[in-house]
């Protein structure tokens, strides 16, 4: 078994922490935005069938015509369709992603969009229409998947497995991001929860002690 990242004794229990290496893509879940890529080299988000962006903005906003739009005015279009965000990818010894973009302009650079339609937003919320509030929200969710995806190209998806006098007594995966905020803390709350049933088991039943006749 790999070493763990982390190892701690916690109330009388040894918590380890992995790196979850079978963990799923989060592309797989059942996602609100769809995330559309280009790259030379990787597939990254989900699959789509257009050659460019140009290609991808120009069938959102339905115009088939050869107008020349710039890239601009086809995005504000695209903005009265859908929430539309733009995703950054950043690739040196491993990659990143993200929705503000990176410092370094040689090894980053816009790779794609994730977008979700203004009636699949009403769909979701059954609402009659998509207010500013609700546009905000839907941007927060669109980011929260790419934190999501970031994590899983970084490979910052972890599991625990709990032991106590060597003996496993717990496991848990597909914690993504800093194994610290989520992967760590339930962990410990499992801990927590044994040493709490323990304290109020009855002092009899560790030793299998038959109960008093009636």
């Amino acid at each position: 078994m790999q070493d763990p990242v982390y190892e701690e004794a916690y109330q009388d229990h040894i918590i380890k922490i992995h790196h979850d290496q079978d963990a799923e893509s989060p592309r797989e879940w059942s996602n609100l935005g769809t995330l559309i890529c280009w790259h030379r080299r990787y597939q990254l988000g989900d699959s789509h069938q257009f050659d460019s962006p140009e290609a991808f903005l120009r069938d959102l906003v339905d115009i088939s015509d050869q107008r020349d739009l710039s890239m601009e005015l086809l995005c504000e279009r695209a903005d009265r369709k859908a929430v539309l965000l733009p995703v950054f990818l950043y690739d040196h010894s491993g990659l990143a992603m993200n929705t503000i973009g990176f410092h370094c302009p040689w090894d980053s650079g816009q790779v794609g969009f994730v977008y979700v339609t203004l009636e699949a937003v009403r769909e979701e919320f059954g609402a009659k229409r998509v207010t500013k509030a609700l546009r905000e929200k839907a941007e927060d969710i669109l980011r929260g998947e790419i934190v999501s995806y970031d994590a899983y190209l970084g490979g910052r998806v972890y599991r625990y497995v709990i032991e106590r006098d060597g003996e496993e007594v717990d496991a848990c995966w597909g914690f993504f991001g800093h194994y610290e905020l989520d992967c760590l803390s339930d962990a410990r709350a499992f801990v927590d929860h044994l040493t709490l049933r323990e304290l109020h088991r009855p002092a009899g039943a560790e030793q299998g002690a038959s109960p008093p006749p009636g």
